[in-house]
């Protein structure tokens, strides 16, 4: 027994190993290329050791990009700045209108209810080509094509449905007798959605609003089409590294290694809210 055991475990361990190397060869393959020049990373075969260089992180930081064609002016700290920005206010404005329109779904039924939910939810089915000709007009009309306000607009196409639909299900799995109880001790609807269904929900709240983030920072097509280069979020810039002289894998890898920073400093310090959010009622009663 104990010597099945110990094959178990060694077989067990083998296979987790092979898992772990499956999915982070990408990672850190890309993170070795953005130490290394496009001369290396093309050589045949791959060059597992090389010397190192900083140039392409120094490249994206100050902007300048060194070709075969001369030296190109590139705005990726802007665009970075630009993903955060947008990110951060179209998840804070998602959750500030979807948290209480969540509540509202969850604890007051009326008729028609679900029909507007659905609705909304239907906004994050729809492809992106589907909406992005009417809308483009209408900003233009509006005055708000290339503007961050704009931008942050049609952001809640990706952030609102989803933030509204899961903080919803957690609402529900909360028992209402808690916030009856609170209500007939003489307090107003108000303060029991603020004092006993916030906190409840917290980690809950906080895993929709960590995928929200996710979503909108991985968003490509909507910056694409309705901003201009100053207001284009890092997934956008991305494509000043494709140039005449061709296509820069050093600084691609690199801008990747930045972009993702921020996602994943976000998604390591609010995985316990993650975790339990994800796992909040999962088991009801």
């Amino acid at each position: 027994m104990e010597h099945t055991s110990l094959l178990e475990r060694i077989l067990r361990g083998a296979a987790l190993t092979l898992v772990v190397i499956f999915f982070m060869f990408p990672i850190v393959w890309i993170l070795m290329m953005s130490f290394q020049t496009n001369e290396t990373i093309l050589r045949i075969p791959p060059q597992l050791v090389f010397k190192p260089t900083l140039a392409n992180y120094t490249a994206l930081i100050t902007g300048k990009l060194t070709t075969a064609a001369g030296t190109l002016d590139i705005a990726f700290m802007r665009n970075l700045w630009n993903s955060v920005f947008l990110s951060v206010t179209s998840v804070a404005v998602a959750l500030l209108l979807g948290v209480p329109a969540a509540y509202a779904f969850a604890r007051h039924k009326f008729r028609g209810s679900e029909d507007i939910a659905f609705t909304l939810l239907s906004f994050r089915f729809a492809p992106a080509l589907l909406v992005l000709l009417p809308l483009t007009l209408y900003f233009q009309k509006l005055g708000l094509a290339n503007t961050y306000i704009g931008l942050i607009w049609v952001y809640q196409l990706i952030c609102l449905p989803l933030i509204l639909w899961i903080v919803r299900g957690y609402f529900e799995d909360i028992p209402a007798d808690i916030e009856y109880a609170y209500r007939i001790a003489g307090h107003s609807w108000f303060a029991t959605f603020r004092k006993i269904a916030l906190p409840l929900a917290g980690p809950g709240i906080a895993a929709a609003g960590l995928l929200a983030f996710i979503f909108a920072w991985n968003n490509f097509i909507f910056a694409l089409v309705l901003a201009s280069a100053d207001k284009q979020p890092v997934t956008v810039g991305a494509l000043a590294f494709i140039t005449s002289s061709g296509i820069q894998y050093g600084q691609i890898s690199a801008a990747i290694v930045l972009s993702i920073t921020p996602t994943l400093a976000l998604a390591l310090y609010a995985q316990r809210y993650l975790v339990e959010g994800l796992s909040l009622g999962a088991v009801k009663g």
